[in-house]
């Protein structure tokens, strides 16, 4: 008999099809007692899934991936990666699985991915398994990412094993459920290079363009169109960070996608006060991918890509490399013009204002928080009331009451939009105390404070009475924070 999330799922296998040689069939560890968490309804819906029937106990075995549907083939997927500047040519998914690809409802595929399912020959030591904490770590961030308007992987669903994890301390097991529009990553090129697999390269790139950037296949060269189209995508991701103060933490290679997408919410926050030398990974002991490091560092690993399809470029060992270093070129450019255009909307400035005003204002701004140690979010936000004339609440940040109030003349001489920016400046996004506090119940077994978190950072742009909490920056007694990867 068939079961119901066989009916109501159907998964393809194209990725596995298209490139057996980095898929590993393989299948989740059994979960003794597996009990949903948390369901990603709308997602749900946009996917054309049936939610009462992933409520359900065959659905929940089909989430934690011990019951996949009739005719899925999941695989661990095979890729290379630089990580912290050091190369690995074989990594892989070492506890995660891509269960197969789903057309959503609008048409779109989408890979459905597990995390924490268990060991898989890529682990390397490792046990397979993942924590409640840092699996709705990541369901928090990535949602709250997604309403930020941010390109991001997605939470389906998160669901507990049943099964202790051994890490410090014994912890509560669980399984991610998560949605991408693929997990194609630089790291993938890297592992087709690296092995002198000139097929798979080719077959890779032509499997990279025909599911993100289908416009490619009809340039002149178009794996030098391939490699444009992601050093654009990726300029416009990391822009977006930037402007949000998100840090993600493990900006790795194999953290570096085709699509533009954000990966991987392991040891990721959001910026407090503004500095640009903020680190929140444990294990990022150098700064490498501290908050300011974060363009510099996306750049370095597009030249990986390019490195890596330098042979598809041209036959020409020295012709493929000029076009790898004049497309990469771009990348600084598209970042700027990212940066100004959202900046120019944080700041609410009228059209046509000349981007060298905007960014002189945002620089100062800028410069002004980190000097006063002031709360990035607070402080754009409140320039929503001080466009309305309500200086108070921004200058109440700051101890260089003189340099702000310079600045704010110049700014409101301007005539900026109140309403505009509170369009794109978020009254919450996910705090780091607030998402500790809400993972350390959980791990205890109260969802409530996640449920509350998730209601204010998946509509971050609307101030609602009773949220004020989770608008407010981190008290003093928070001190410093650091996160880390959950493995």
């Amino acid at each position: 008999m068939t079961s119901a999330p066989a009916r109501t799922v159907s998964l393809d296998d194209r990725f596995a099809r298209a490139l057996p040689e980095l898929a590993v069939p393989w299948r989740a560890d059994e979960a003794p007692d597996p009990r949903l968490l948390l369901l990603n309804e709308p997602l749900a819906a946009e996917l054309g899934l049936d939610v009462a029937a992933l409520r359900g106990p065959d659905g929940v075995r089909l989430l934690v991936g011990t019951q996949p549907p009739d005719g899925a083939n999941p695989v661990a997927q095979a890729y290379a990666g630089h990580q912290f500047g050091g190369f690995t040519p074989r990594l892989g998914d070492g506890r995660a699985l891509l269960l197969g690809e789903l057309t959503g409802a609008d048409g779109s595929l989408r890979d459905l991915h597990l995390k924490g399912s268990g060991r898989t020959p890529f682990a390397r030591g490792g046990d397979g398994l993942a924590a409640v904490g840092p699996m709705l770590r990541e369901y928090v961030v990535s949602e709250a990412m997604h309403a930020l308007g941010i390109p991001t992987t997605r939470a389906l669903a998160v669901v507990a094993t049943g099964r202790a994890v051994h890490r410090e301390t014994l912890l509560p097991g669980a399984v991610l459920a998560r949605v991408a529009s693929s997990h194609l990553r630089v790291g993938s090129f890297q592992y087709a290079t690296v092995f002198g697999d000139a097929d798979l390269l080719r077959r890779l790139a032509d499997h990279a363009i025909a599911r993100h950037h289908p416009h490619a296949a009809g340039a002149e060269n178009p794996y030098l169109a391939l490699f444009d189209a992601v050093v654009a995508a990726q300029a416009e991701l990391i822009a977006r960070w930037m402007l949000i103060g998100f840090v993600h933490g493990v900006m790795n290679t194999d953290n570096t996608t085709i699509s533009g997408e954000t990966i991987d919410y392991g040891p990721c926050a959001f910026l407090d006060a503004y500095d640009p030398a903020t680190v929140y990974s444990s294990i990022d002991h150098s700064g490498r991918y501290a908050y300011g490091n974060q363009p510099v560092a996306a750049e370095w690993n597009l030249a990986r890509l390019a490195e890596a399809l330098l042979p598809l470029l041209s036959a020409d060992q020295e012709q493929a490399v000029s076009l790898a270093v004049e497309s990469l070129r771009g990348f600084a450019p598209r970042y700027q013009a990212a940066w100004t255009a959202g900046m120019h909307a944080k700041l609410g400035l009228p059209a046509g204002t000349d981007d060298a005003v905007v960014r002189e204002l945002a620089e100062e701004l800028l410069s002004l928080l980190a000097r006063d140690h002031v709360d990035l979010t607070s402080a754009f936000r409140s320039l929503g009331a001080a466009a309305r004339g309500d200086v108070e609440q921004l200058r109440l940040l700051f101890l260089d009451l003189a340099g702000i109030d310079g600045w704010l003349d110049r700014w409101r001489a301007l005539d900026p939009d109140a309403a505009a920016m509170n369009r794109v400046n978020p009254a919450y996004i996910p705090r780091n105390h607030l998402v500790e506090e809400a993972l350390d119940a959980a791990t205890d077994g109260d969802l409530a404070p996640v449920g509350r978190l998730l209601e204010a950072v998946t509509t971050p742009f609307d101030e609602r009475p009773g949220l004020e909490r989770f608008a407010a920056p981190a008290p003093q007694d928070f001190g410093a924070y650091r996160t880390f990867c959950g493995t």
